[in-house]
């Protein structure tokens, strides 16, 4: 892989923009009193940062770190917790924050984890889902856009820590 800009935009900087601003009005609807959002690191970082700013109200942020890739292009179904939440969910209305949603399994370990931490009520929020590659069914009540089985990189998304500050989703052939 170069450090050449990918060739292939899939979704532009505008159709993201806008995207987040809808998906921040939704979440605030369902939990219109208080919110705390949980991203994902690394990926779902530019996701958190546009989608908060889009939010009024109360709402705090906590960061939580896992790895199912590494360095691979495909997910090893693995999962391990690198960084756990430094606050309580006991009563909050928490919402996972997540940049792709794949194979599921992840998503799955994620909100197994987090549910048995008594939230009030628990979403998740992902930028880009596909739902071809899903070996396990996993509720997901906010998604920005579905895609097709494809690599993408961008808009925090990488390949071997290259590519997250794009600011369009690009495709890797």
């Amino acid at each position: 892989m170069s450090d050449a800009r990918p060739p292939e935009i899939l979704l532009s900087e505008a159709q993201i923009q806008k995207r987040v601003a809808e998906l921040a009005g939704e979440i605030r609807r369902d939990c219109p009193d208080d919110v705390h959002l949980v991203a994902v690191l690394k990926g779902a970082f530019m996701f958190l940062s546009d989608l908060v700013r889009h939010m009024s109200g109360p709402v705090t942020l906590d960061f939580m770190a896992v790895s199912s890739y590494a360095k691979a292009r495909t997910s090893s179904g693995e999962v391990r917790l690198l960084k756990d939440l430094d606050s309580a969910l006991d009563g909050r209305h928490v919402v996972i924050v997540e940049d792709i949603v794949d194979t599921g399994l992840t998503l799955t370990y994620l909100q197994d984890i987090l549910r048995a931490r008594n939230p009030r009520s628990l979403r998740t929020a992902c930028l880009l889902s596909k739902p071809s590659r899903r070996q396990i069914e996993v509720a997901v009540e906010y998604i920005g856009f579905t895609i097709e089985d494809r690599f993408v990189v961008g808009y925090g998304l990488d390949y071997a820590e290259q590519y997250r500050n794009l600011p369009h989703i690009a495709v890797i052939s």
